[in-house]
């Protein structure tokens, strides 16, 4: 039976959509700086359509919105990169006796409660560290060279995409504007009002969670900032900050900033001290943005169910790397207003409808 005219239609459009997936997949590594740009772009056109209305030039305001950004970038590896290369001095010279003191209050503890001898090898804990950390005191831009001399693959790729993303960032935002009005146009003129509603959706639901979440980790990095400060933090300003941006990530990135800042307290405030500061501070910013900062600000309509941000973290991260780590939320919140879309439409549908026996 010959295929209709309308069949030979889906067919090959069908197989142009699989072959742009594939090649998409294909190109994953290649694309990596294509695509960050394009969600610079989108993050930063608000910004440079602002500076429009105030009738700046578009080529001056993106030239201007571009520079913050960089600007920006450039104050936060400024403020991290201190504190790395510090922080690892103070691992490698005081680590391995904090960890000889932790042991030798946690044994005779673990053998009170439980009743075992448990023997702990101190001394092979610290040669351990030692050996660990041996180097990580020296200089950051020197062992980025000696990666660099060994893999000059990785490093080239690392260069490329670091000088393509600005360049590619400045040529979308320039034509942002004729861009998306030219990829909506490709949209078929019968599906145009319901994916202009679901884009319209989708647009806002980013909006509200990029400006509510761009709040909460400012306001945590004040509040980390000052509070371990008064706790008599010497690295209290970029413990503080980084302890903020990390936010961005989902309980991992609370985590994370804890981990860094329980091992700076124990080392400079003492083992049982330092802890208990960090427990403190962190847990109130914990309940604190659980119970309020993250309902008021970024609202509650972004709110996912913690498997489904464990599993978001997991599935972006494996298909797009660190990069799918940072987006996963926002990447997970999309994905929820499509999935809300669908669980509709199937509702709605005759299939669904159907009574039994029809």
């Amino acid at each position: 039976m010959p295929f209709t005219a309308r069949q030979r239609q889906t067919l090959l459009w069908t197989g142009v959509g699989a072959l742009f997936v594939w090649a998409l997949i294909a190109l994953g590594q290649v694309l990596t700086p294509f695509v960050a740009a394009a969600i610079l772009a989108y993050v930063l056109s608000p910004l440079v359509a602002a500076m429009q209305r105030r009738r700046v030039p578009r080529l001056v305001a993106v030239v201007l919105a571009i520079s913050l950004a960089l600007l920006a970038l450039l104050a936060l590896v400024l403020i991290l990169v201190p504190i790395v290369q510090k922080e690892f001095g103070l691992i490698r010279s005081e680590l391995p006796g904090l960890v000889a003191t932790i042991t030798g209050r946690v044994q005779p503890w673990l053998e009170r409660i439980s009743g075992l001898s448990i023997q702990l090898d101190a001394a092979s804990i610290r040669e351990w560290l030692a050996a660990q950390f041996a180097d990580s005191g020296e200089d950051v831009l020197a062992a980025l060279f000696g990666y660099a001399k060994t893999g000059w693959g990785a490093a080239l790729q690392v260069i490329g995409t670091l000088f393509l993303v600005p360049v590619v960032l400045f040529y979308l935002l320039a034509d942002w504007p004729e861009i998306t009005g030219r990829t909506r146009d490709l949209i078929p003129p019968r599906w145009k009002p319901e994916i202009d509603a679901l884009l319209g959706e989708t647009d806002a639901l980013l909006g509200q969670y990029l400006r509510g979440q761009m709040l909460v980790m400012l306001t945590l990095a004040v509040w980390f900032s000052v509070a371990l400060l008064v706790a008599g933090f010497e690295l209290w300003l970029p413990i503080g900050v980084l302890s903020g941006l990390l936010i961005f990530i989902p309980y991992i990135g609370f985590a994370l900033g804890f981990l860094f800042a329980a091992i700076a307290g124990m080392l400079q405030l003492g083992p049982l001290a330092g802890f208990v500061s960090v427990a403190v501070i962190y847990g109130i910013a914990q309940v604190a943005e659980s119970t309020w900062l993250t309902p008021r600000l970024v609202g509650e309509r972004i709110g996912l169910h913690p498997v489904a941000v464990i599993f978001a973290l997991l599935a972006f991260g494996a298909l797009f790397g660190f990069v799918g780590v940072l987006l996963a939320l926002p990447l997970a919140a999309i994905t929820a207003v499509g999935l809300r879309r669908l669980r509709q439409a199937w509702v709605d549908s005759d299939f669904y409808r159907r009574e039994q026996g029809q």
